[in-house]
């Protein structure tokens, strides 16, 4: 069987603890957590108004993706560790609700 948990801040501890009671042994769990990346766009947008002013490296846009990245790696593997079982971990992007 194929489960797959969405990994969300607030609820991520209550929801890999269900999957680890209600996911049937051997189950393949995939542990999803998806980027919002409508604050980055936004960020990246202002950047390219400065018109070649800003400096490539200082672009907010890119530094919050950079900043989402490694902030959803980690979740992911505190999920991971929590849940105790082989996983997948997946982060996908695009707007959330």
């Amino acid at each position: 069987m194929k489960v797959v948990v969405w990994i969300v801040e607030g609820t991520w501890r209550s929801c890999v603890d269900a999957a680890g009671l209600l996911a049937p042994s051997g189950s393949d769990v995939t542990l999803l957590y998806v980027v919002d990346d409508e604050i980055s766009k936004v960020a990246h947008g202002a950047f390219a108004g400065l018109i070649g002013r800003g400096r490539p490296e200082r672009d907010p846009g890119v530094l919050g993706d950079d900043i989402a990245a490694k902030a959803a790696g980690a979740l992911l593997d505190r999920a991971s560790e929590r849940l105790g079982a082989a996983s997948t971990i997946d982060v996908g992007g695009g707007r959330r609700g």
